[in-house]
């Protein structure tokens, strides 16, 4: 390489090369020579890398002041956000310069970046050809307005930097919609960045194309690019949201070793190390936080901008809105709720509640205004908190979906943290399993937002919507989530003012608001001790058990999907109406789903014959069904017949296994993955295959998971869980298994139990969308030791999904 002197001391010269030799260098280090930079003064040296490569070979190949030519930057350099493997986004101008002299010099700019592979987009136009591409183009117009000055004639960078942004503010009125439109869009195609399992960091809701947006909202002069959002909001702003944005997808450039927008989970532990953030849940919980501040920010910044649009024409002559009193001190004014002329909040501690309450009942959003004074003025409510505060906080969380957009406009402002301090261990905190789709802050509002469509069902619904809003408010803690959180529910109902009564009902809620779900899945609902200790965790009120019944529902609906269905609304509702019968002392009703159906005795004399019986009708579900097999009692029995029904696609939702004198009658609560279940006589003539060894279970059970698309390898985005529970008989245990689920599970379980000779008496499967919490009822008595039961888990954890074990770093050096 020649023409140009060493571009500084590590002896850069002018070929493209050289700049991803340099680049490389900067992104390996970790020594005493060159020490590992952290993500902003590593984006900030890339910028500046690049920005030297260029002025250098620009002005080798003539591209000097006075020129008539000009390089210009867009995108990430544009804006001096450069990642390690972005694009190069560069545009350039000429003005009264011969075309082919133009066309040599834009090859040797292009050329070498091309021959270095260094991804490219570029365009070569006049200052008139690239407005007009901005006025046809909507991306190309925002992709102009980062445009910065690189090298060459500065004056023709002007007048294309200075016209394009005059055009934007100038047309703003008319391609305001189409912008409205085109961020939806990109939303929802790519989701949000806050509760996305692997986010998409750039085109994501919340993600650093909307901070774009907001800069593009504000160059209209429309809205500010950085909204003040209070003195105590959590995170520290838009602005440090922004920077924690670009942080993440700087190292997961780095640790991707390329381009890359969607932070993918297994990558996710190395780069929180990286920003020394923490694991890949602290990471999650880092990201949620600016991601919703965004999202925030962007709502705000967008309504702004809309009641800012100039008016043209007859609109120019419409009356100013009017004002539309809402409460004591609150008013609606342009589609907006806001703080009445004559409010005081510096003498009004509830004004924060009566605004948030008529947002949420109106559907209207809180003007950024109002939150902001509330933040700075509003006094602290004094303890306890009077009854018109309560009854504010009721009317908002009783206000279904308008409660969620309220409550977080509240969080990202600091105000929910004033009134619920305990709110920040759970704010963006991350769930620990695959079930769950939100953060647990955002998980209890969605609950209180399921919960206030069900409040004419309870007596005390004031009690339902605090139970939801509390419940899971013990989670982040070491302890049990239950336990903590029935002492905080304890705390935050004598603050709110609850009667001691009242106050005892919220405590036994949170500590036992998985007592319903937890028992009706993976008890046995025939037994009356099960039954008893439901009744007496909730000290026999029957009001906290009605109580409690809806707060499951609206649990489990605000969990994800598949969390509730038609089978576990059966059995909680089951349980619910014979602990009442207990409670009211009352006989107590037989299951609704029997143990077993009854089984004529000629059929037991075939059996017992050497024949086999199967038996399909219709359940107490609409789409439920009760398969009962009749058959000689042999150790694979459970398997086998698991495994022929899932061959036939009938999800198992409880077992129940009963033997006498050699026969056993296995009954199978199934639903159909689709249609109408199969004819008994073939599930029979299959199950007979299966026994005589005619069938290969496995096989077949291997060969339906490929024909579905379905994973087949043992890895597992979750680690399986296993956990064993006193069942209260003698010599039987509870095995539980919390996994990810794959067809025929149960039958791989059954065999897997089966070979570790262990006795099953009863099984429950509870699937909530890919995950399920198997239940098996295990007699091991005169045989239960540490390693009996250590045997058995190593044959249950042998069959289950399980996460890839991670591979060991790849080393190696410039390339």
């Amino acid at each position: 390489m020649g023409g140009v002197a060493d571009m500084n001391a590590d002896g850069l010269s002018d070929g493209a090369k050289d700049l991803v030799v340099a680049r490389n260098r900067l992104l390996g280090g970790g020594d005493s020579r060159h020490p590992r930079l952290a993500a902003e003064p590593l984006r900030q040296a890339l910028v500046d890398l690049h920005e030297l490569w260029l002025t250098t070979k620009g002005t080798e190949v003539g591209i000097t002041p006075g020129s008539g030519l000009a390089l210009v930057a867009v995108g990430g350099l544009g804006r001096r956000e450069m990642m390690p493997y972005s694009d190069l986004d560069l545009v350039l101008l000429y003005d009264d310069v011969d075309p082919d002299r133009v066309a040599e010099v834009a090859d040797q700019i292009w050329y070498p970046l091309w021959d270095a592979h260094i991804k490219l987009d570029h365009s070569v136009r006049t200052v008139p050809q690239a407005l007009q591409v901005a006025a046809e183009d909507l991306t190309a117009a925002l992709g102009m307005l980062d445009a910065r000055h690189i090298v060459g004639d500065a004056e023709l960078s002007n007048l294309l930097i200075g016209g394009v942004r005059s055009a934007w503010r100038t047309g703003i009125r008319s391609r305001f919609a189409e912008l409205v439109e085109q961020a939806r869009a990109r939303w929802k195609r790519n989701g949000e960045v806050a509760h996305r399992a692997e986010p998409d960091l750039k085109s994501g809701r919340g993600g650093l194309r909307d901070i774009q947006l907001l800069d593009a909202l504000a160059i209209a002069q429309l809205t500010d690019a950085m909204p003040g959002l209070g003195p105590d909001v959590p995170g520290g702003g838009l602005r440090a949201a922004h920077t924690r944005l670009l942080d993440v997808r700087t190292e997961l450039h780095r640790v991707a070793g390329r381009s890359r927008d969607q932070l993918r989970a297994q990558d996710a532990d190395e780069i929180g190390a990286a920003l020394r953030i923490g694991d890949r849940f602290d990471l999650a919980r880092t990201l949620s936080d600016a991601a919703r501040t965004v999202v925030y920010s962007v709502d705000v910044g967008v309504r702004t901008a809309g009641n800012a649009l100039p008016r043209r024409g007859l609109a120019r002559l419409r009356k100013l809105p009017v004002r539309r009193p809402l409460d004591e001190g609150v008013v609606e004014h342009a589609g907006e709720v806001v703080l009445a002329r004559d409010a005081r909040p510096q003498r009004d501690p509830g004004l924060i509640l009566r605004v948030a309450a008529a947002s949420a009942r109106t559907g209207l959003p809180m003007s950024a205004t109002t939150l902001n004074r509330l933040a700075e003025d509003a006094p602290e409510l004094r303890e306890p908190w009077p009854r018109e505060a309560l009854n504010d906080l009721l009317v908002l969380l009783g206000a279904g979906r308008g409660t969620v957009d309220a409550v977080e406009a509240l969080d990202r402002t600091g105000l929910w943290g004033r009134l619920f301090p305990e709110w920040g261990v759970v704010r963006d905190l991350p769930p620990r399993d695959a079930v769950h789709i939100w953060t647990v802050d955002r998980h209890l509002v969605e609950t209180v937002a399921r919960a206030s469509a069900m409040s004419t069902r309870v007596a005390r619904p004031d009690l339902l919507l605090l139970g939801a809003l509390l419940h899971d408010l013990g989670k982040g803690r070491s302890e049990d989530h239950s336990v903590v959180g029935a002492q905080l529910a304890t705390h935050i109902g004598q603050r709110l003012g609850l009667w001691p009564a009242d106050v005892e009902i919220l405590r036994v809620l949170v500590r036992y608001h998985l007592l319903l779900a937890e028992t009706a899945t993976r008890r046995d609902l025939g037994d009356p001790a099960t039954i008893a200790r439901v009744a007496d965790a909730l000290g026999g009120n029957r009001e906290t058990l009605a109580i409690l019944h809806t707060l499951s529902e609206a649990d489990s609906l605000a969990t994800g999907p598949g969390v509730w269905g038609e089978w576990k609304a059966s059995l909680i509702g089951d349980l619910v109406r014979r602990a009442d019968a207990v409670m009211s002392g009352e006989r107590v009703p037989p299951p609704l789903v029997p143990d077993a159906a009854p089984v004529d005795e000629a059929i037991l004399a075939k059996v017992a014959a050497g024949g086999l019986h199967v038996d399909l009708r219709a359940g107490q579900g609409r789409y439920t069904h009760l398969v009962t097999v009749v058959a000689r009692d042999t150790p694979g029995l459970l398997s086998e017949a698991a495994g022929v029904l899932a061959l036939h696609s009938l999800r198992v939702l409880s077992a129940t296994l009963t033997a006498t004198d050699d026969i056993a009658v296995d009954t199978f609560v199934v639903a159909p993955a689709f249609g109408d279940p199969p004819d008994p006589g073939l599930l029979r003539q299959e199950l007979l295959r299966a026994t005589r060894g005619d069938l290969d279970l496995a096989a077949a059970l291997a060969r339906k998971e490929d024909e579905a698309g379905a994973r087949v390898g043992p890895y597992a985005q979750a680690q399986p869980r296993l956990i064993w529970t006193d069942a209260g008989s003698a010599g039987v245990v509870l095995l539980e298994l919390r996994a990810e689920d794959r067809i025929g599970l149960l039958s791989r379980l059954a065999a897997a139990l089966a070979a570790a000779r262990a006795d099953v008496r009863w099984a429950k499967v509870d699937t909530m969308g890919s995950v399920v919490i198997d239940t098996f009822a295990l007699d091991l008595a005169g045989t239960d030791s540490d390693q009996r039961r250590a045997d058995i888990e190593a044959a249950v954890l042998a069959v289950v999904p399980h996460q890839q074990p991670k591979k060991p770093a790849e080393t190696g050096g410039d390339s």
